[in-house]
């Protein structure tokens, strides 16, 4: 499980939702890191296999931390810094393009 290092003085809390779970992050914090802290387990699915996938390098190098973030799918959640009142979900179903059938 992952852990915080110890809380410095005077560093706020932000607030916000991630699997429909109310979760205190640090400010500053990456959406990924407070996923994680958090105990969620995967961020994603696989788009071939279906394997649960979590975030990897926290760089964003490898794009295993997709999530949808305020109504936003694909975003690389170790890219994005935490703010008050976000909502966060997994993407647990294969990603769309947006482009119909209709040819």
């Amino acid at each position: 499980m992952l852990r915080r290092p110890v809380e410095p003085e005077g560093n706020a809390a932000v607030r916000l939702t991630i699997a429909g779970q109310s979760v205190t992050a640090r400010r500053g914090e990456s959406v990924a890191t407070a996923a994680l802290a958090a105990g969620l387990q995967a961020t994603r699915n696989a788009p071939v296999s279906g394997e649960p996938r979590a975030p990897y390098c926290l760089m964003g190098v490898c794009f295993e931390c997709l999530m949808t973030i305020d109504g936003q799918p694909n975003r690389q959640a170790c890219l994005v810094p935490v703010q008050e009142g976000m909502t966060v979900e997994p993407q647990m179903q294969r990603p769309s393009l947006g482009v119909s059938g209709d040819g």
